[in-house]
């Protein structure tokens, strides 16, 4: 069983998308999401500093669309696959995102089109931009210790799980006086605590303006069912109502997201493989530890897509697998 998955904020970096300007199409694709969420996403991607491309209101629009950048050139083949991500899902076993990941995500999967997608993390990036401007916040990962004393050493602090990782890893919110008193007193067993590169307490109360803001916008939104298995950040369940998608992704804006439990279900759908969309390695290297024996591709560059497609040639059906899948299931 192979599942894709999208990673979430900080996984940035100056210029990551230069390289896959290469690929025919890219720059054009850019071009009209940029026009779509008034944002210039080849700037960005390309020649912008890391303090720039750190701000909420950037960083989330080119996450979403590097992730759909490189799952147009995962499917895109040009040798009589289905022409895009949406319509490939059903090669998937499963999609999921961390945290702005999950608009990546539904995108993939069918729920949002590409421009419904960048709509809503463009507004979305502003909103939560706005809810972080109105308190001094932020996010610090926890590295080691034991998850139920470490959550119980936050909450003595005021501090909010916001990310549950998995593989000793929890991201605490708050503001910067609880961080600070928590590089202080770190938990026990606790080896690092590293401040993150962004811009809020994102997933916690303080971002409860940004989900107002987004319930009266996504009332309109198109939307469709998934059209592969949607595990949601939220608790891990499978999600099979496009509606309901929608409202999770309003609603995970305040809420922590449980990343552990997406890779508990990851296990008991009988995952095999998984692969990362731009820019990759966070939730790669996050699997290496937490699921022993499933084999991972992170997408960081164009020159991972190879190893990308074979690992799908793998897990697809022979009955259904396309010229260029079946050629690489022969290699």
């Amino acid at each position: 069983m192979l599942v894709l998955v999208a990673p979430g904020q900080g996984a940035q970096k100056p210029g990551f998308l230069t390289p896959w300007l290469d690929l025919p199409g890219v720059t054009e694709r850019l071009t009209w999401w940029s026009a779509v969420s008034g944002l210039d996403l080849i700037h960005y991607g390309t020649k912008a500093d890391e303090e720039e491309i750190r701000d909420t209101a950037v960083a989330q629009p080119l996450l979403v669309a590097a992730g759909l950048v490189a799952a147009h050139a995962l499917f895109s083949d040009g040798a009589g696959a289905p022409s895009g991500p949406a319509a490939s899902a059903h090669r998937l076993g499963a999609a999921a995102g961390h945290s702005v990941g999950e608009i990546t995500a539904a995108a993939v999967s069918g729920v949002l089109t590409d421009e419904a997608a960048m709509v809503l993390v463009r507004r979305r990036g502003l909103a939560m931009a706005d809810a972080a401007s109105r308190a001094e916040t932020g996010m610090a990962a926890i590295l080691g210790g034991e998850q139920d004393e470490v959550v119980a050493h936050l909450d003595k602090h005021g501090l909010t799980p916001a990310n549950v990782n998995g593989a000793g890893q929890i991201v605490a919110a708050g503001t910067a006086e609880q961080l600070a008193a928590l590089a202080e007193d770190k938990p026990e067993g606790v080896r690092r605590v590293v401040p993150l590169k962004v811009a809020g307490a994102f997933h916690t109360d303080h971002m409860t303006p940004a989900v107002a803001t987004l319930e009266a916008l996504v009332a309109g939104v198109p939307v469709a069912d998934p059209r592969t298995a949607y595990v949601s950040n939220r608790d891990g369940k499978v999600v099979t109502s496009g509606t309901e998608v929608i409202e999770r992704l309003v609603a995970q804006v305040s809420n922590p997201v449980r990343w552990d439990l997406c890779m508990g279900t990851f296990q008991e759908l009988g995952v095999t493989g998984l692969i990362e969309l731009a820019p990759g390695g966070t939730l790669t290297g996050i699997a290496k530890r937490a699921l022993p024996g499933v084999v991972n591709v992170p997408l960081k560059t164009p020159d991972d897509l190879d190893a990308a497609r074979a690992l799908i040639a793998e897990h697809a059906d022979p009955a259904a697998a396309t010229p260029a899948e079946q050629e690489l299931r022969d290699a």
